[in-house]
């Protein structure tokens, strides 16, 4: 078993389920002392940061000599939860390919970042190179946003994402924006129509039209990458009886949006449509506010950070490494958000959120050889 086979078991081994998204979950605690403990055997400078209480990001340091460039790899240490999978934090292996919750989302790239690091103080370095482990990527993000807000104990002039991508560079993500939109009726007993205003029978009208938005974005990609935005509704509650008319109906949406795109235009475009379908019926009553927002990222394909890492990667490869965009959203919208040229190159396999999760080894190994050769490079 090589050494970045078994990092990768005795970090998948450590249940960091986000409490977020299961409460009572264990979290990132444990995961965390084990980095912080691995780094300080391997002799790095580590920084732990509480993002919140019993959330701590680990920063691992390997410093250069001065005068050169500082890279930043990144990966978070939770995962989502694990209901209906057999023996999520027993790590196994056949047919190439290691078994267990966040093998592949994303503690392979966490253990190919940390190899790297251990190979990079053999390098000579002038730059600093860094891994930072932050929590809570799979719900608010608490560990990014924590790291960024500190950023002058670690500065570094990019960022690599090793988030997976099946050995591909990602340049581009889309972002969201969540809308909620309650409409407004009067309630009155069923016998008495004319007294009664139905909010949910009003809520049907917008439905239509948010639907007809949605086909509209899907129908005109405007994105090389990422083709559409999109928009669904989520979550919808009314009513409180089945005798009454309901005075309130709720409904909360998501729009996924482009680079370019702002959350403010998103609310926009849904509050258009409650003005149109209120200018048309005078007892139509909605309300509408954005409740939270991620906003895209993208970095321009000959940005210099791109051409370098792509070069790096097809080296290592010997062949030609795409550049692509990932539809779900990612911490690199939030590094950019701050200035830092920041993409994406992780390994292959599947069953992020799934059942079955697996990475493929050789494509770690890749990763590693890939991140190792990069900061030899832009470090030096």
């Amino acid at each position: 078993m090589t050494e970045l086979h078994t990092l990768l078991s005795d970090l998948v081994a450590i249940d960091s389920v986000n409490p977020d998204l299961v409460p009572g979950a264990a979290g990132e605690g444990a995961l965390a002392d084990f980095i912080a403990a691995w780094g300080r055997n391997a002799g790095m400078d580590v920084i732990v940061q509480d993002a919140a209480p019993g959330r701590p990001n680990v920063v691992l340091i390997v410093r250069g000599v001065g005068g050169g460039q500082s890279l930043m790899l990144n990966a978070h240490t939770d995962t989502v939860g694990v209901s209906g999978m057999d023996e999520p934090f027993q790590p196994s292996a056949r047919d190439g390919k290691l078994y267990g919750r966040g093998a592949y989302d994303m503690k392979s790239g966490l253990a190919a970042g940390m190899l790297a690091l251990k190979a990079a103080q053999e390098m000579s370095l002038a730059g600093d190179v860094m891994l930072s482990a932050v929590v809570d990527e799979e719900y608010g993000s608490i560990g990014t946003e924590a790291l960024i807000a500190d950023w002058e104990r670690w500065p570094a002039d990019a960022v690599i994402i090793a988030e997976p991508s099946e050995l591909a560079i990602s340049i581009a993500h889309r972002g969201f924006v969540w809308v909620e939109i309650e409409t407004i009726g009067v309630a009155a007993h069923g016998s008495r129509p004319q007294l009664g205003v139905d909010a949910i029978a009003k809520m049907g009208a917008a439905l239509v039209q948010l639907e007809a938005l949605d086909q509209k974005l899907r129908a005109n990609p405007t994105h090389d990458l990422l083709g559409s935005g999109s928009l669904h509704a989520s979550i919808i509650t009314g009513g409180e009886e089945i005798s009454m008319y309901p005075a309130h109906c709720q409904l909360q949406l998501e729009r996924r949006t482009l680079p370019g795109e702002t959350a403010a235009g998103a609310h926009a475009e849904v509050q258009n449509i409650l003005d149109e379908i209120a200018a048309a019926d005078p007892e139509f009553k909605a309300t509408c506010r954005a409740t939270f927002s991620r906003d895209p990222f993208s970095i321009a394909p000959d940005h210099p950070l791109v051409r370098q890492l792509r070069q790096t990667a097809q080296t290592c490869l010997q062949r030609d490494v795409p550049l692509v965009g990932s539809s779900w959203w990612m911490d690199a919208a939030l590094f950019a958000e701050k200035g830092l040229p920041t993409a994406v190159l992780g390994p292959a396999g599947a069953g992020a959120h799934a059942r079955v999760e697996w990475v493929d080894l050789e494509s770690m190994r890749q990763c590693l050889e890939i991140y190792t050769a990069l900061i030899a490079d832009f470090c030096a």
